[in-house]
Protein backbone atom coordinates (compact mmCIF):
# COMPACT_ATOMS: atom_id res chain seq x y z
CA UNK A 1 0.00 0.00 0.00
CA UNK A 2 1.51 3.39 -0.72
CA UNK A 3 4.58 2.13 -2.51
CA UNK A 4 4.26 3.63 -6.14
CA UNK A 5 1.82 6.25 -4.95
CA UNK A 6 2.15 9.25 -2.77
CA UNK A 7 1.68 9.20 1.17
CA UNK A 8 0.50 12.19 2.31
CA UNK A 9 -0.92 12.67 5.59
CA UNK A 10 -2.77 15.28 7.74
CA UNK A 11 -2.12 15.95 11.11
CA UNK A 12 -5.23 17.69 13.43
CA UNK A 13 -4.66 18.28 16.83
CA UNK A 14 -8.35 17.44 19.03
CA UNK A 15 -9.36 20.61 19.96
CA UNK A 16 -6.08 22.06 20.81
CA UNK A 17 -6.36 25.16 22.92
CA UNK A 18 -9.18 23.46 25.43
CA UNK A 19 -7.16 20.26 25.43
CA UNK A 20 -4.00 22.00 26.80
CA UNK A 21 -5.97 23.68 29.48
CA UNK A 22 -7.23 20.73 30.20
CA UNK A 23 -4.50 18.66 30.25
CA UNK A 24 -2.23 20.99 32.74
CA UNK A 25 -5.64 21.69 35.05
CA UNK A 26 -7.27 18.41 36.03
CA UNK A 27 -10.07 20.24 37.53
CA UNK A 28 -11.23 20.89 34.30
CA UNK A 29 -10.87 17.29 32.75
CA UNK A 30 -14.42 16.10 31.43
CA UNK A 31 -15.85 19.51 31.88
CA UNK A 32 -17.14 21.67 28.94
CA UNK A 33 -14.18 24.56 28.50
CA UNK A 34 -14.42 27.39 26.48
CA UNK A 35 -11.29 28.97 25.61
CA UNK A 36 -11.16 32.96 24.85
CA UNK A 37 -11.91 35.14 28.01
CA UNK A 38 -12.43 34.50 31.59
CA UNK A 39 -15.86 36.74 31.71
CA UNK A 40 -17.95 35.13 29.29
CA UNK A 41 -20.65 38.45 29.94
CA UNK A 42 -18.01 40.88 28.08
CA UNK A 43 -17.64 41.31 24.39
CA UNK A 44 -15.01 38.52 22.51
CA UNK A 45 -15.01 35.09 20.98
CA UNK A 46 -14.74 31.75 20.89
CA UNK A 47 -11.19 30.92 20.40
CA UNK A 48 -11.40 26.96 21.39
CA UNK A 49 -14.17 24.66 22.97
CA UNK A 50 -13.38 21.26 24.16
CA UNK A 51 -15.28 18.33 23.14
CA UNK A 52 -18.08 18.55 26.45
CA UNK A 53 -18.82 22.02 25.38
CA UNK A 54 -19.42 20.78 21.48
CA UNK A 55 -22.18 18.55 22.57
CA UNK A 56 -24.13 22.04 23.82
CA UNK A 57 -23.39 23.84 20.39
CA UNK A 58 -20.58 25.82 20.96
CA UNK A 59 -18.18 26.35 18.25
CA UNK A 60 -14.83 28.29 17.67
CA UNK A 61 -15.13 32.16 16.64
CA UNK A 62 -18.95 32.24 18.34
CA UNK A 63 -19.53 34.78 20.85
CA UNK A 64 -18.56 34.24 24.51
CA UNK A 65 -21.92 35.59 25.31
CA UNK A 66 -23.55 33.10 22.80
CA UNK A 67 -21.36 30.68 24.65
CA UNK A 68 -22.31 31.67 28.25
CA UNK A 69 -26.52 31.25 26.90
CA UNK A 70 -25.78 27.81 25.72
CA UNK A 71 -24.01 26.57 28.44
CA UNK A 72 -23.83 28.70 31.57
CA UNK A 73 -21.87 25.69 33.73
CA UNK A 74 -18.76 25.99 31.24
CA UNK A 75 -15.96 26.54 32.50
CA UNK A 76 -14.79 30.12 30.44
CA UNK A 77 -11.05 30.61 30.22
CA UNK A 78 -8.55 33.61 28.97
CA UNK A 79 -6.34 31.25 27.16
CA UNK A 80 -2.26 31.45 27.51
CA UNK A 81 -1.10 31.56 23.54
CA UNK A 82 2.75 31.34 24.83
CA UNK A 83 1.95 27.90 26.17
CA UNK A 84 0.14 26.78 23.09
CA UNK A 85 3.08 28.35 20.64
CA UNK A 86 5.38 26.35 23.03
CA UNK A 87 3.49 22.71 22.91
CA UNK A 88 2.89 23.51 18.88
CA UNK A 89 6.61 23.93 18.05
CA UNK A 90 6.75 20.42 19.94
CA UNK A 91 4.46 18.86 18.14
CA UNK A 92 5.92 20.09 14.55
CA UNK A 93 9.52 18.81 15.77
CA UNK A 94 8.09 15.53 16.28
CA UNK A 95 6.76 15.67 13.06
CA UNK A 96 9.82 16.87 10.91
CA UNK A 97 11.53 13.37 12.54
CA UNK A 98 9.78 11.61 10.04
CA UNK A 99 10.05 13.48 7.38
CA UNK A 100 11.45 17.07 5.81
CA UNK A 101 8.06 17.16 3.96
CA UNK A 102 5.88 19.22 6.62
CA UNK A 103 3.42 21.94 5.96
CA UNK A 104 2.08 23.70 9.21
CA UNK A 105 -1.47 24.89 8.37
CA UNK A 106 -1.80 26.57 12.01
CA UNK A 107 -0.11 26.20 15.67
CA UNK A 108 -2.32 22.68 15.47
CA UNK A 109 -2.46 21.32 12.46
CA UNK A 110 0.11 20.22 9.33
CA UNK A 111 0.27 18.39 6.04
CA UNK A 112 3.37 16.05 5.91
CA UNK A 113 4.30 14.13 3.09
CA UNK A 114 5.81 10.08 3.87
CA UNK A 115 6.27 9.06 0.38
CA UNK A 116 9.62 7.53 0.82
CA UNK A 117 9.89 7.29 4.23
CA UNK A 118 9.45 3.06 4.29
CA UNK A 119 13.27 2.09 4.57
CA UNK A 120 13.46 4.41 7.78
CA UNK A 121 10.44 3.82 9.75
CA UNK A 122 8.55 1.21 7.61
CA UNK A 123 4.96 1.33 5.83
CA UNK A 124 2.98 4.90 5.91
CA UNK A 125 0.45 3.60 7.98
CA UNK A 126 2.29 2.40 10.52
CA UNK A 127 4.52 5.15 10.73
CA UNK A 128 1.22 7.69 11.06
CA UNK A 129 0.23 5.63 13.83
CA UNK A 130 3.46 5.53 15.91
CA UNK A 131 3.36 9.63 15.00
CA UNK A 132 -0.33 9.89 16.85
CA UNK A 133 0.74 7.60 19.56
CA UNK A 134 4.03 9.82 19.93
CA UNK A 135 2.44 13.05 20.13
CA UNK A 136 0.10 11.60 23.21
CA UNK A 137 2.96 9.62 24.78
CA UNK A 138 5.24 13.06 24.58
CA UNK A 139 2.65 16.30 24.92
CA UNK A 140 -0.41 14.36 26.77
CA UNK A 141 -2.03 15.49 23.65
CA UNK A 142 -4.63 13.56 21.46
CA UNK A 143 -4.41 14.42 17.42
CA UNK A 144 -6.77 12.86 14.25
CA UNK A 145 -5.25 11.37 11.61
CA UNK A 146 -5.60 11.12 7.81
CA UNK A 147 -3.50 9.49 5.16
CA UNK A 148 -4.38 9.67 1.42
CA UNK A 149 -2.56 9.77 -2.19
CA UNK A 150 -4.34 12.79 -2.57
CA UNK A 151 -3.57 16.08 -0.58
CA UNK A 152 -7.18 17.32 0.23
CA UNK A 153 -8.30 13.57 0.70
CA UNK A 154 -6.02 13.72 3.77
CA UNK A 155 -7.50 16.51 5.46
CA UNK A 156 -10.85 14.92 5.07
CA UNK A 157 -10.05 11.97 6.55
CA UNK A 158 -8.48 13.18 9.59
CA UNK A 159 -11.76 14.97 9.92
CA UNK A 160 -14.12 12.06 9.62
CA UNK A 161 -13.61 10.30 12.88
CA UNK A 162 -12.75 12.54 15.57
CA UNK A 163 -11.28 13.13 18.12
CA UNK A 164 -8.78 10.60 18.26
CA UNK A 165 -9.59 9.73 14.76
CA UNK A 166 -7.11 7.36 12.34
CA UNK A 167 -8.85 7.62 9.00
CA UNK A 168 -6.43 5.74 5.72
CA UNK A 169 -7.78 5.82 2.19
CA UNK A 170 -5.88 3.67 0.31
CA UNK A 171 -4.51 4.84 -3.15
CA UNK A 172 -7.58 3.23 -5.86
CA UNK A 173 -9.73 3.89 -3.44
CA UNK A 174 -10.06 7.74 -3.50
CA UNK A 175 -13.46 8.02 -5.40
CA UNK A 176 -15.03 5.21 -3.33
CA UNK A 177 -14.36 7.31 -0.11
CA UNK A 178 -15.43 10.88 -1.81
CA UNK A 179 -18.26 9.66 -3.06
CA UNK A 180 -20.69 9.22 -0.17
CA UNK A 181 -19.93 11.97 1.88
CA UNK A 182 -21.78 15.24 1.92
CA UNK A 183 -20.80 17.72 -0.84
CA UNK A 184 -19.77 20.12 1.86
CA UNK A 185 -17.34 18.36 3.09
CA UNK A 186 -15.30 19.57 -0.08
CA UNK A 187 -12.94 22.38 0.41
CA UNK A 188 -14.20 25.84 -0.91
CA UNK A 189 -17.54 24.63 -0.61
CA UNK A 190 -19.26 27.39 1.68
CA UNK A 191 -22.46 28.29 2.35
CA UNK A 192 -23.27 30.17 -0.42
CA UNK A 193 -22.11 27.51 -3.32
CA UNK A 194 -23.49 24.61 -0.77
CA UNK A 195 -27.37 26.10 -1.27
CA UNK A 196 -26.45 26.38 -4.77
CA UNK A 197 -25.11 22.81 -5.14
CA UNK A 198 -28.90 21.54 -3.10
CA UNK A 199 -31.11 23.93 -4.99
CA UNK A 200 -29.84 21.49 -7.87
CA UNK A 201 -30.42 18.25 -5.73
CA UNK A 202 -26.87 17.31 -4.86
CA UNK A 203 -25.94 16.63 -1.65
CA UNK A 204 -23.01 13.66 -1.98
CA UNK A 205 -19.64 14.73 -3.66
CA UNK A 206 -21.37 11.32 -6.03
CA UNK A 207 -23.65 13.32 -6.88
CA UNK A 208 -21.41 16.24 -7.70
CA UNK A 209 -19.06 13.89 -9.80
CA UNK A 210 -21.92 12.73 -11.91
CA UNK A 211 -23.38 16.23 -12.58
CA UNK A 212 -20.59 16.15 -14.71
CA UNK A 213 -17.14 18.96 -15.53
CA UNK A 214 -19.11 20.49 -18.33
CA UNK A 215 -22.15 21.30 -16.74
CA UNK A 216 -20.51 22.41 -13.54
CA UNK A 217 -18.30 24.62 -15.95
CA UNK A 218 -21.61 26.26 -16.86
CA UNK A 219 -23.27 27.12 -13.33
CA UNK A 220 -20.37 28.20 -11.69
CA UNK A 221 -17.39 28.98 -14.49
CA UNK A 222 -13.94 28.54 -13.74
CA UNK A 223 -14.70 27.36 -9.80
CA UNK A 224 -17.07 24.57 -11.59
CA UNK A 225 -13.83 23.03 -13.00
CA UNK A 226 -12.39 22.98 -10.04
CA UNK A 227 -15.17 21.47 -7.85
CA UNK A 228 -15.26 18.85 -11.21
CA UNK A 229 -11.71 18.09 -10.49
CA UNK A 230 -12.04 17.32 -6.83
CA UNK A 231 -15.08 14.84 -6.76
CA UNK A 232 -13.01 12.70 -8.84
CA UNK A 233 -10.19 13.48 -6.30
CA UNK A 234 -7.65 15.03 -8.02
CA UNK A 235 -5.81 17.62 -6.66
CA UNK A 236 -1.96 18.01 -7.97
CA UNK A 237 -0.95 20.07 -4.82
CA UNK A 238 1.64 18.54 -3.23
CA UNK A 239 2.96 19.08 0.02
CA UNK A 240 5.23 22.37 0.34
CA UNK A 241 7.74 21.94 2.96
CA UNK A 242 7.65 25.24 5.76
CA UNK A 243 10.27 27.92 4.22
CA UNK A 244 12.44 29.74 6.71
CA UNK A 245 10.54 32.70 8.40
CA UNK A 246 11.81 36.38 7.11
CA UNK A 247 13.16 38.93 9.16
CA UNK A 248 11.33 41.55 7.74
CA UNK A 249 9.02 42.01 5.35
CA UNK A 250 8.78 45.41 2.76
CA UNK A 251 7.70 47.23 -0.22
CA UNK A 252 9.10 49.96 -1.58
CA UNK A 253 8.25 52.46 -4.89
CA UNK A 254 10.24 54.71 -6.97
CA UNK A 255 8.68 57.88 -8.67
CA UNK A 256 8.80 57.70 -12.17
CA UNK A 257 9.61 61.57 -11.21
CA UNK A 258 10.24 63.03 -8.19
CA UNK A 259 7.58 64.20 -5.77
CA UNK A 260 6.58 66.79 -3.20
CA UNK A 261 2.58 66.88 -3.56
CA UNK A 262 1.44 65.05 0.06
CA UNK A 263 -1.88 63.70 -1.91
CA UNK A 264 0.55 61.78 -4.36
CA UNK A 265 3.19 60.73 -1.07
CA UNK A 266 0.26 59.32 0.82
CA UNK A 267 -1.52 57.59 -1.63
CA UNK A 268 1.70 55.62 -2.37
CA UNK A 269 1.98 54.90 1.22
CA UNK A 270 -1.54 53.23 1.42
CA UNK A 271 -0.44 51.37 -1.30
CA UNK A 272 2.71 50.39 0.01
CA UNK A 273 0.46 49.72 3.32
CA UNK A 274 -1.47 47.16 1.84
CA UNK A 275 0.96 44.82 -0.19
CA UNK A 276 2.95 44.86 3.43
CA UNK A 277 -0.21 43.54 4.97
CA UNK A 278 -0.89 41.07 2.44
CA UNK A 279 2.34 39.67 2.31
CA UNK A 280 2.23 39.50 6.58
CA UNK A 281 -1.21 37.95 6.53
CA UNK A 282 0.13 35.06 3.98
CA UNK A 283 2.63 34.10 6.16
CA UNK A 284 0.85 34.38 9.41
CA UNK A 285 2.65 36.84 11.12
CA UNK A 286 2.41 40.43 12.07
CA UNK A 287 4.77 43.08 13.09
CA UNK A 288 6.24 45.23 16.17
CA UNK A 289 8.05 47.70 14.58
CA UNK A 290 7.59 49.82 11.36
CA UNK A 291 10.42 51.78 9.60
CA UNK A 292 9.49 54.25 6.87
CA UNK A 293 12.57 55.16 4.15
CA UNK A 294 12.54 57.80 1.97
CA UNK A 295 15.10 58.72 -0.80
CA UNK A 296 15.10 62.36 -1.62
CA UNK A 297 16.00 63.90 -5.08
CA UNK A 298 19.36 64.55 -4.14
CA UNK A 299 19.90 60.68 -3.08
CA UNK A 300 19.74 61.03 1.02
CA UNK A 301 18.45 58.41 2.67
CA UNK A 302 16.32 59.02 5.13
CA UNK A 303 14.11 56.55 7.64
CA UNK A 304 12.32 56.68 10.93
CA UNK A 305 11.18 53.53 12.67
CA UNK A 306 8.42 53.39 15.77
CA UNK A 307 8.11 50.13 17.73
CA UNK A 308 4.57 49.96 19.55
CA UNK A 309 2.48 48.22 21.81
CA UNK A 310 0.53 46.91 18.51
CA UNK A 311 1.34 44.56 16.58
CA UNK A 312 0.31 45.32 13.04
CA UNK A 313 -1.06 43.29 9.57
CA UNK A 314 -4.04 45.52 8.91
CA UNK A 315 -3.13 48.24 5.65
CA UNK A 316 -4.66 50.56 7.05
CA UNK A 317 -3.18 50.49 10.84
CA UNK A 318 0.40 50.38 8.91
CA UNK A 319 -0.66 53.54 6.99
CA UNK A 320 -1.59 55.29 9.60
CA UNK A 321 1.83 54.64 11.30
CA UNK A 322 3.73 55.31 8.34
CA UNK A 323 2.11 58.73 7.45
CA UNK A 324 2.38 60.07 11.15
CA UNK A 325 6.40 59.30 10.48
CA UNK A 326 6.22 61.19 7.49
CA UNK A 327 5.08 64.33 9.28
CA UNK A 328 8.57 63.52 11.29
CA UNK A 329 11.44 63.41 8.26
CA UNK A 330 12.60 66.59 7.04
CA UNK A 331 13.29 67.17 3.76
CA UNK A 332 15.21 70.46 3.40
CA UNK A 333 12.62 71.46 0.88
CA UNK A 334 13.96 68.38 -1.28
CA UNK A 335 11.66 66.28 -3.34
CA UNK A 336 10.77 62.83 -2.96
CA UNK A 337 12.52 60.02 -5.30
CA UNK A 338 11.80 56.96 -3.59
CA UNK A 339 9.24 55.72 -0.77
CA UNK A 340 9.34 52.73 1.63
CA UNK A 341 7.54 50.37 4.36
CA UNK A 342 9.30 47.51 6.44
CA UNK A 343 7.63 45.48 9.67
CA UNK A 344 10.25 43.51 11.65
CA UNK A 345 10.17 42.11 15.07
CA UNK A 346 7.70 39.34 13.54
CA UNK A 347 5.45 37.04 15.46
CA UNK A 348 3.11 34.44 14.58
CA UNK A 349 -0.62 35.63 13.98
CA UNK A 350 -2.35 33.05 15.93
CA UNK A 351 0.45 34.71 19.10
CA UNK A 352 -0.75 37.79 19.34
CA UNK A 353 -3.74 38.60 21.77
CA UNK A 354 -6.80 39.37 20.00
CA UNK A 355 -6.90 42.73 22.16
CA UNK A 356 -3.84 44.01 20.40
CA UNK A 357 -5.63 44.20 16.79
CA UNK A 358 -8.49 46.38 18.30
CA UNK A 359 -6.39 49.58 18.49
CA UNK A 360 -7.99 52.55 16.16
CA UNK A 361 -9.17 49.74 13.76
CA UNK A 362 -12.75 48.27 14.47
CA UNK A 363 -13.05 44.57 13.57
CA UNK A 364 -14.86 45.26 10.22
CA UNK A 365 -11.12 46.27 9.06
CA UNK A 366 -10.21 43.17 9.68
CA UNK A 367 -13.15 41.00 8.29
CA UNK A 368 -12.88 44.17 5.16
CA UNK A 369 -8.56 43.00 5.23
CA UNK A 370 -9.88 39.09 4.81
CA UNK A 371 -12.48 39.13 2.34
CA UNK A 372 -9.83 41.27 -0.08
CA UNK A 373 -7.80 38.82 0.18
CA UNK A 374 -10.14 35.91 -0.34
CA UNK A 375 -11.03 38.27 -3.67
CA UNK A 376 -7.89 38.76 -4.45
CA UNK A 377 -6.63 35.07 -4.34
CA UNK A 378 -9.77 33.82 -6.41
CA UNK A 379 -10.12 36.33 -9.01
CA UNK A 380 -6.61 38.19 -8.74
CA UNK A 381 -4.87 40.95 -7.48
CA UNK A 382 -6.21 44.24 -7.68
CA UNK A 383 -9.83 42.99 -8.38
CA UNK A 384 -10.93 45.00 -5.08
CA UNK A 385 -9.16 47.99 -3.32
CA UNK A 386 -9.55 50.97 -1.53
CA UNK A 387 -11.47 54.02 -3.35
CA UNK A 388 -8.50 56.05 -2.77
CA UNK A 389 -6.43 53.76 -4.71
CA UNK A 390 -8.71 53.76 -7.60
CA UNK A 391 -7.83 56.09 -10.72
CA UNK A 392 -5.09 58.40 -11.31
CA UNK A 393 -1.26 58.34 -11.54
CA UNK A 394 0.52 58.21 -8.60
Amino acid sequence: MFRSSPALAHVDMDAFYASVEQRDFPELRGKPVVVGGSDPTRRGVVSAASYEARRFGIHSAMPLRTAFRLCPQACFVAGRMEVYVAESKRIMAILREYTPRVQPLSLDEAFLDLSGTELLFGPPVETLRGIKARIREETGLVCSAGLAPVKFVAKIASDLEKPDGFTVVPPGGVVEFLHPLPVGRLWGVGPKTLARLQALGIATIGDLDRLGEAELERLFGRWGTRLARLARGEDPRAVEAERPAEQSVGHEHTFDEDQDELRVLERTLLELAEKVARRLRRQGVAGRTLTLKLRTASFRTLSRSVTGSECLDQGLLIFQSARRLLDTVDRRGEKVRLLGISLRNLVPRDAVPLSLFAGETPEREARLDGAMDALGARFGRGTVKRARLLGGSR
